[in-house]
């Protein structure tokens, strides 16, 4: 288990199960304080106009799922990205609201499932919140950390958790690459894009 996610989850108070440190699991020091933003650093920005601006970013769009006591956990997320490639580091943005991410946390491993042109309803379903997201999803393990790796992905990324960064209203999770790989018949179909808060695909 990732040291940084053991002290991020002690710091808000959420129990965690003792276990030994990840091999790959890197001391960054001690999170600095959160505070509440006054109201005279706040930018005269509307929430609307921002999400309308940021949307004409396209985007790829991610499953991020790992192992957990009480089931696989996982979440539909867009907000991933290449980080490093010496080390070999992947990073992804998570609400810290999110009621999956504590389980992520405990576990100190995820799995990335770069999502394919035709698994919009898969996205979707993860999306929700409540409901059993793995119901009638075949996944197999990925084959460093266990975390679930979907079937007919066009590719995969396995991962422990290096580091875990506060950033705003949202923590941004850095990942030390274990183990990927590709389907070549998934990605032949191209990938599942995010724009304008509507689902596409590359035509080229």
């Amino acid at each position: 288990m990732a040291a940084t996610a053991i002290r991020y989850l002690r710091s808000v108070g959420a129990p965690t199960a003792a276990a030994p440190p990840a091999p790959h699991a890197r001391s960054v020091g001690a999170r600095p304080p959160l505070r509440a933003v006054r109201e005279d650093e706040r930018a005269p920005l509307d929430p609307a106009e921002f999400r309308s601006v940021l949307g004409h970013f396209a985007s790829g769009v991610t499953i991020i799922t790992a192992p957990a006591e009480t089931g696989p956990a996982g979440f539909a997320c867009q907000s991933f990205a290449s980080l490093s490639l010496d080390p070999p580091l992947v990073a992804f943005m998570v609400g810290r609201t999110s009621t999956t991410w504590p389980r992520l946390a405990r576990a100190g491993v995820f799995c990335v499932n770069v999502l394919g042109a035709a698994q919009g309803d898969l996205c979707r379903a993860f999306a929700v919140s409540g409901a059993d997201k793995f119901a009638g999803v075949p996944h197999t393990p990925a084959p460093v950390t266990g975390s679930p790796r979907l079937a007919d992905v066009p590719a995969w990324i396995d991962c422990t958790i290096h580091a875990v960064h506060t950033g705003g209203d949202h923590l941004i999770v850095v990942g030390r690459v274990e183990a990927l790989g590709t389907d070549p018949t998934a990605a032949a179909h191209g990938p599942l894009l995010f724009h304008r808060g509507a689902f596409g695909r590359f035509t080229s």
